[in-house]
């Protein structure tokens, strides 16, 4: 399995300067298995009528973290592949999006969630996404690793709108899919392997509109860790860690970004 990995975790919701309801649901586990730590984060932003954003967001967050506490040890047992967990994924994503849906039709409203979602295990990562919340890894610079299922992301991609047109167009919010809507959906999923001394950033959309990734590299990332913090250490380094995610979103807020806002940052370290 090569190094052995230990994770660090952080993570901070906010409604925002104009909510009242933070339609954000947001989990993240560390968990010792026989075959080292295993960590999960996932973000879910809401969308929908009154409490239904909430609901939902909610609900596949829930879902997903039971899975992880109560599925995943089995499955790390059996063996971890990725062909699996997409498969698994996809699976229980489409039954969230079904099972939504026809709770919608009842109660004669709309509700909906976007999920992205990342599992280390095994020095691997494994991602699934469904939206336009991000994972960003972090190491000597700054990845975005999922693309944004919107309308304008995927005009640019075309090369018929600049970035610049992108951030400014009023079409920005319009998701491609999310969960709820009843249409089958087809989640990304991605993996690869995870180093020591790697941070990964979850977010939603309220926390990056109005940061840099310069300003999210230098402040989650570059002015806080070393491959020297040790292992023994991990209290006072999530303490640190969380005060960081504060005080970026009291910037995020200061510049009027109207969105609820959430991030979970995850540092991996070796002994």
């Amino acid at each position: 399995m090569g190094v052995e990995l230990h994770y660090t975790v952080a993570a901070q919701t906010d409604a925002g300067t104009v909510r009242k309801i933070n339609q954000d649901s947001l989990t993240v586990k560390v968990a010792g298995t026989a075959y080292g730590e295993a960590a999960i984060a996932i973000i879910c932003d809401g969308m929908g009528g009154l409490e239904q954003g909430e609901v939902a967001s909610a609900t596949v967050a829930k879902t997903f973290e039971q899975w992880f506490l109560k599925d995943f040890p089995p499955l790390l047992e059996s063996g971890i592949t990725a062909a699996r967990l997409e498969r698994i994924w996809g699976h229980m994503i489409n039954r969230c999006n079904e099972r939504m849906y026809a709770y919608s039709k009842k109660q004669n409203t709309t509700m909906g969630t976007t999920l992205t979602m990342l599992l280390l295990t095994g020095g691997c990562y494994y991602i699934a996404h469904v939206g336009d919340c991000r994972v960003y890894k972090m190491r000597e610079d700054i990845w975005q690793m999922t693309t944004d299922q919107t309308y304008v992301a995927r005009e640019v991609a075309l090369g018929h709108m600049t970035t610049e047109q992108a951030k400014n167009d009023m079409r920005r919010n319009v998701l491609l899919q999310c969960i709820g809507t009843g249409k089958p959906i087809t989640p990304d999923f991605m993996n690869g392997y995870v180093m020591p001394g790697e941070s990964y950033l979850l977010c939603s959309d309220g926390f990056r509109n109005e940061l840099s990734e310069k300003e999210l590299y230098e402040q989650c990332h570059n002015g806080l860790f070393s491959l020297s913090w040790c292992v023994a250490n991990r209290m006072e380094n999530s303490h640190i860690m969380n005060q960081q995610l504060k005080q970026l979103i009291e910037l995020d807020k200061q510049r009027k970004e109207k969105d609820n806002i959430s991030v979970i940052l995850i540092k991996a370290m070796s002994k």
